[in-house]
């Protein structure tokens, strides 16, 4: 049979290398190795600005590498007092960009051809993280390059996650989406520790290649998706079904399916997903390819196969958009401000190299792969996502602190790593989950019935919505570090500590309203569960 998919996947056909054991766990583990590997490099081209800060702008009384100053020259414009105040346009204008851009991206992702739309993005940004590495080689000195290269690698850059969200939610199904997007999700973090990686290892001798190989990997791995990436499975005429239970996700289960423990009392038991390969047709209805409701999907509008694209307005009615779109807008804060400021805090209260300090900065990001994935875990068991990311958010705030408290007391290297590692735990776990399961649960909810369009604007407005956070939180913390000389730099940290807790408070507030709502759910579900155990 033709695979009718992207031309990497057609040529393997046409030379009869075609799966040999089942077509559509082939296909499901291959888009998700993909996916991954494209968001991966989103991150990894996003990295360098913080690890290059350091070199920017030396600042040779403190650092004990750079003892000779005939090596510790700043390079211009960020050479003089007001550095931490242009590291802070920098910041901004990609991220206010980014922001932005996303707002857009889910519309456009919606309407037009999503490998296209996808690999048109990683091409572009790989160019506009080349570019700005390229001054180095150009002498370029002038502040206004950079912050225009960064704004449009911003804009550039929001195509990334609303396709492989769109992506990987019409791949998978809703019963053990948690675990599979927190596994997933740890693309963000390993992208940004292969670029610290990476921009470390350039970042003393030319800092000009730590953007340019990122640059260049993004492009190449984007030359891959153009090829072999599958964004839905009706390209390899695969129909997914799911005729009962909804939150189940494999094909051709040999065992009964997991019920989230808020779900347990009130389903019943029903059939398995299956998988039915069709021969080759003139086109598929796109709702009977989409297994993201787990359940027969049913278009709003605009005839069974073309179903209409949801508005702005029509996202934002959806129970539950609003509140974690406000949660991710704190939380992000936290974390893009770490993703941003954390090498040049470690230089500061430890006094190591730019490279070192760039290397211990990865081990918030481990933290983070772990926390993404047992957040993801465990509300797949639990059915609660906002308790999961409200527990880790309530253990965030006092963490903040200890790691304020203990980084002043200039502790061994063991300490530092197990306290940035912790900390990246409790960060990145809420972050992770709600810009992955929660956006496909959401963008999935039953009052869209089956609208499968929906998907890519619900995660633009939630990751677009954190996006805006994520600019913020970086801002404020150049506008904080920009008022203290060398003597009071300390103290203005501690201010960007205290900044930092109040948002993570804050995210967990606008949480509280969907978590009591699964509490009660909880309650609800065990007493009926007792009394149907006393009757019988």
């Amino acid at each position: 049979m033709a695979v009718r998919g992207p031309p990497g996947i057609r040529f393997l056909q046409w030379l009869g290398l075609t799966p040999c054991w089942d077509r559509q766990k082939v296909y499901q583990l291959w888009t998700l190795f993909l996916t991954f590997l494209c968001y991966t490099s989103y991150h990894l081209s996003r990295k360098p600005i913080s690890i290059v800060k350091n070199e920017l702008h030396k600042n040779c009384n403190t650092t004990q590498n750079n003892t000779n100053t005939a090596n510790c020259s700043s390079w211009k414009p960020f050479d003089g007092s007001d550095y931490e105040s242009l590291f802070g346009d920098l910041d901004t204008a990609f991220l206010f960009a980014y922001a932005g851009g996303m707002f857009f991206s889910g519309h456009i992702a919606e309407r037009s051809n999503l490998r296209y739309f996808l690999v048109l993005g990683m091409l572009s940004s790989g160019l506009m993280t080349a570019l700005f590495g390229l001054g180095y080689y150009w002498n370029i000195h002038t502040v206004a390059f950079f912050v225009i290269v960064q704004a449009v690698a911003g804009v550039v850059q929001a195509t990334g996650w609303p396709a492989v969200v769109t992506c990987v939610g019409s791949w998978f199904g809703k019963g053990r989406r948690g675990f599979i997007m927190g596994l997933w999700n740890s693309h963000t973090s390993v992208g940004n520790i292969l670029g610290s990686l990476i921009a470390a290892a350039f970042v003393s001798e030319a800092w000009g290649l730590s953007f340019v190989v990122p640059g260049i990997i993004i492009a190449s791995v984007g030359i891959l998706a153009f090829f072999f990436l599958i964004t839905e499975p009706k390209e390899v005429g695969i129909v997914m079904e799911d005729k009962g239970r909804k939150d189940s996700y494999t094909v051709q289960a040999d065992g009964p399916t997991h019920i989230p423990l808020c779900e347990r009392c009130f389903n019943e038991e029903s059939e398995t997903e299956t998988t039915e390969v069709v021969p080759e047709v003139a086109s598929l209805p796109v709702a009977d390819s989409e297994p993201l409701l787990g359940e027969e999907i049913k278009p709003l509008s605009g005839g069974p196969s073309n179903p209409k694209a949801i508005s702005f307005l029509g996202a934002l009615k959806i129970p539950g958009v609003i509140e974690f779109s406000m949660c991710l807008f704190f939380a992000k804060l936290v974390s893009y401000t770490f993703l941003y400021w954390l090498p040049k805090y470690i230089k500061d209260e430890e006094d190591y190299s730019p490279t070192v300090s760039g290397d211990m900065s990865t081990l918030f990001d481990v933290g983070g792969i772990v926390g993404g994935f047992l957040a993801g875990t465990i509300s797949d068991f639990t059915g609660g996502r906002a308790t999961c990311c409200v527990v880790m958010l309530v253990l965030g705030a006092p963490m903040l602190y200890v790691t304020q408290v203990v980084f002043q007391t200039k502790p061994s290297t063991s300490t530092a790593i197990g306290m940035l590692a912790a900390l990246g735990f409790l960060v990145n776990g809420p972050y992770a989950l709600i810009t992955t399961a929660v956006s496909a649960d959401l963008g999935t909810h039953k009052s869209l019935k089956g609208n499968a369009k929906a998907l890519s604007t619900v995660t633009a407005i939630i990751d677009g919505t954190g996006s805006i956070g994520a600019a913020v939180g970086p801002l404020l913390a150049g506008i904080i570090l920009n008022k203290a000389g060398s003597e009071q730099r300390a103290a203005q940290w501690d201010n960007v500590f205290y900044m930092l807790m109040a948002s993570d408070v804050l995210a967990c507030l606008f949480l509280l309203r969907v978590f009591v709502k699964e509490i009660k759910g909880w309650c609800t579900g065990r007493c009926f569960e007792q009394e149907t155990s006393n009757v019988t």
